[in-house]
């Protein structure tokens, strides 16, 4: 399309539309890894909380979303799945082929926002909730409209806070089954470890540091050793030791099936909250 302007991250204004924790989390990374200054990030809130929350990393703070939109050359919308259709409606008016758009909401197809915007230059992102602490999987898909340059953009911006992958929309609800809602089980599986540990004699407070350590450690090596998980586990586990005797433990009780099947439920629930 003619009419589109090519953007780095050098020359562009990125707005928020909805100003919770995960447009924090992008600001904050953004600003953090040095891609762009915060002068050139905007937003808008009236709540006195969120609107420090963003003042205080340098953000441009605006009166209303229109300005944030119109002062704007990436749109990302950060609101809640069932006020997406209004809030985009509303500032239909303002979203020209000129701006970059890209929803963060979950569970909301481009279609639907591509129909709601009146334009096809739309990026779907989604991230998790570790981006708060710079360690978010985020996976983009790219709407009818959107450019090469446009998913390489986005993809600088979310790569700010963790590691982007780049997937066909339709693996949307399995990705939600397994990175979006994948935390909680890690949580959980922390957590129970922890408990493990005080069970086993240890105070709480050195259970659950080890129990969190632990699970930081694996899963660094995971992704920075080359090894396949299996080979890893394998070389923990001695013969006839300690850790083979817990392995038995969890295979006895199922441990991999009742993960796998938590991702293939948390997708089945998306596939059936996500709009046809």
């Amino acid at each position: 399309m003619s009419n589109i302007i090519s953007l780095s991250s050098d020359c562009i204004n990125l707005g928020f539309i909805g100003a919770g924790k995960m447009a924090e989390s992008i600001a904050r990374g953004v600003i953090k890894s040095g891609l762009m200054p915060a002068s050139q990030i905007r937003t808008a809130h009236s709540g006195k909380a969120r609107r420090t929350a963003f003042e205080s990393l340098g953000v441009n703070v605006l009166a209303d979303n229109h300005q944030v939109v119109q002062d704007s050359d990436v749109v990302v919308f950060s609101v809640k799945p069932q006020v997406v259709k209004g809030v985009v409606e509303q500032l239909q008016p303002f979203l020209s082929e000129k701006k970059l758009l890209v929803s963060v909401v979950a569970g909301v197809k481009l279609k639907d926002l591509q129909a709601w915007a009146g334009q096809d230059r739309f990026i779907r992102v989604m991230p998790n909730t570790p981006a708060a602490v710079g360690t978010a999987a985020s996976v983009i898909s790219l709407g009818t409209g959107a450019t090469k340059e446009d998913g390489e953009l986005i993809a600088s911006i979310f790569g700010a806070i963790g590691k982007v992958w780049t997937a066909d929309e339709k693996l949307f609800d399995a990705i939600t089954g397994l990175s979006g809602s994948g935390p909680a089980y890690i949580y959980l599986a922390v957590e129970a470890l922890a408990d493990g540990g005080v069970a086993a004699g240890l105070p709480r407070e050195l259970a659950l540091g080890l129990a969190s350590q632990t699970v930081l450690g694996a899963a660094t090596m995971a992704v920075n050793s080359g090894k396949h998980p299996g080979q890893l586990k394998d070389d923990v586990a001695s013969p006839g030791g300690t850790t083979i005797a817990g392995i038995h433990e969890l295979e006895k009780a199922g441990f991999r099936g009742i993960l796998m099947n938590a991702v293939v439920a948390a997708a089945k629930r998306g596939r059936e909250l996500s709009p046809n």
